[in-house]
């Protein structure tokens, strides 16, 4: 029965051991000032302590990003992220799909979906407190109003 147990761990150990050869994209695409979000000072602080590691091409990866299987939870997550809201390239997004993304952020800022408690429980500081969740929600909320206005202006004529 020991013997049989201490293969099972040996196993098991090996296995993690080969995992550790298989590669994780870990990237940080070139920033386009022209296409990267720029808006106050509060609401910039905000997103940068809690969401740029994930939402933006400026993602600070921790050591613990390089050891395999946590590292595939973590690259999927942040090309996911990007994927749903990259602010590294928020000026170039869709206006219906930015409408769309603002909603479903105020949705998972009000409800506390992100960020992901994995998240916060190893960056204390990505908590968000009251009054930063209604900064965020705010100016959300201010965008969908901006990007409505902007709708409703006349298309230029052709010439």
């Amino acid at each position: 029965m020991l013997l049989l147990r201490n293969k099972i761990i040996l196993g098991f150990v090996v296995f993690l051991a080969l995992l550790q050869l298989i590669p994780v994209e870990k990237t940080n695409p070139p920033i386009d000032e022209q296409k990267t979000l720029v808006t106050d000072e509060p609401v910039m602080s905000i997103l940068k302590k809690s969401c740029y590691d994930c939402h933006s091409n400026e993602t600070l990866w921790p050591s613990y990003a390089s050891v395999a299987p946590i590292s595939f939870f973590v690259a999927s997550h942040v090309k996911d992220a990007r994927k749903a809201l990259n602010f590294s390239e928020y000026n170039i997004i869709e206006p219906s799909i930015k409408e769309a993304r603002l909603k479903r952020a105020i949705i998972t800022v009000k409800n506390e979906y992100m960020a992901l408690p994995s998240y916060r429980y190893a960056h204390e500081g990505a908590n968000l407190t009251k009054e930063e969740k209604e900064i965020l929600m705010t100016w959300f909320e201010e965008e969908l109003k901006t990007l409505k206005k902007n709708s409703l202006k006349p298309e230029t004529a052709i010439k």
